[in-house]
């Protein structure tokens, strides 16, 4: 999902296109999950927005997978357009578009916002442009760690810090509390902190809080100022090494010799070193973790049924000539054995017989049985939360 960095992003190439030109021309899919009512709360560091002339105002979120292109700029990474087949990137408008925009002039600008998976939102707030974050949905949300430097202090962090009682991690996912912050820049700011990501936040000392403010400082600028290009981003930073959990060709350790390692509580999964960030005080419950090694000796397969091994035959008292033959094959799929049958009660004045039951034969075990086994496709559909 974009966070802070790719948002910053964005709206450098919207300064540098299209401010100050006029619209021409506007069309749209019609799309309700994507242009709708000003009806939920988003995040201040993901939102982003277009004050025009006179209200409605644009206020855009990518959600998962937004984004917006711009024709002739590349506003995305490097390795997107590596991986785009040539008529795609001639294509105009883009594949998953929701929305144009073309100026007036000559060249005129042409931006389109794209979403392949539709969890973007565009909005119109009706509003003076001066007070556009005065009201929803971007007033429920907290300060951004690199626009509202103001407000986003260290009083202001340990604050929230002493006041919640949730995983620090959490607390930097909440976006009412900062704005901006996702899964990997929450990831690297604690990772540089040496802070354990699921330690209570109400547990730490003021030097903690400290040390994690300046960092989250750092990190949110950094990847700002490097308009989220990862491949700009310090080495020695964790972000270059998280990805791929249980890949073939993942990392295993840090440069440094770290050993990396996932950490899951509350359906959320953090990569973080164990090494490192070491537990201070108290630990959400629950808390499962996992190395990258042995995510990568056995990955799970999404809807597949684990086989379990076959149990071994117990072999018959009556047949044990068979078993070396058994052995070397599936067990048999022996028939049935017969029922026993009882004589009848004698007539009168015939010799009573004997009502002992007959001796029955069993069947010799020979043949195959056919093994039955569990298995399960893949599914396709994959949901997520992007708020």
């Amino acid at each position: 999902m974009p966070e802070i960095a790719e948002v910053a992003r964005i709206v450098h190439f919207l300064k540098l296109t299209l401010v100050g030109k006029r619209i021409a021309q506007a069309s749209a899919i019609d799309d309700p999950n994507v242009f709708g009512k000003v009806i939920s709360a988003g995040s201040q560091g993901k939102y982003f927005w277009l004050t025009l002339e006179k209200p409605p105002h644009l206020v855009m979120h990518f959600g998962m997978t937004g984004w917006v292109h711009i024709r002739g700029e590349k506003t995305a990474y490097t390795n997107y357009y590596k991986k785009m087949k040539e008529s795609d990137l001639e294509q105009w408008p883009p594949k998953f578009w929701k929305f144009q925009i073309t100026t007036e002039g000559d060249p005129a600008v042409e931006v389109a916002f794209t979403d392949a998976r539709r969890f973007g939102r565009v909005r119109l707030v009706d509003c003076p442009g001066d007070d556009i974050r005065k009201h929803s949905p971007l007033v429920e949300n907290g300060p951004d760690p690199v626009v509202d430097k103001d407000r986003f202090t260290e009083e202001y962090l340990q604050k929230k810090m002493k006041t919640r009682h949730v995983p620090i991690k959490a607390l930097l996912l909440d976006q009412t509390m900062i704005s901006g912050i996702g899964n990997w820049v929450a990831d690297e700011t604690l990772y540089q902190a040496k802070i354990h990501p699921e330690q209570y936040c109400d547990d730490f000392n003021d030097e903690e809080i400290s040390t994690l403010y300046q960092n989250i400082r750092y990190v949110c600028q950094t990847a700002v100022d490097k308009l989220g290009d990862s491949d700009e981003f310090p080495d020695h930073w964790l972000f270059n090494y998280r990805w791929g959990k249980g890949a073939k060709d993942t990392a295993t350790k840090l440069p440094n010799g770290e050993k990396l390692a996932f950490i899951t509580v509350g359906g959320r999964t953090s990569c973080y070193a164990p090494g490192v960030q070491k537990k201070t005080g108290r630990v959400a419950p629950g808390v499962k973790e996992e190395t990258v090694e042995s995510a990568k000796k056995d990955p799970p397969k999404k809807g597949s049924v684990k086989k379990e091994a076959p149990k071994p035959r117990k072999p018959s008292r009556k047949a044990p000539q068979k078993i070396k033959d058994e052995e070397k094959s599936d067990e048999s799929d022996a028939e049935p054995p017969k029922k026993k049958i009882r004589s009848k009660a004698p007539e009168k004045g015939k010799k009573k017989l004997s009502t002992a039951p007959e001796k029955i034969q069993e069947a010799p075990a020979e043949g195959r049985r056919r093994s039955t086994r569990l298995s399960g496709k893949s599914g396709d559909a994959q949901t997520s939360s992007y708020w």
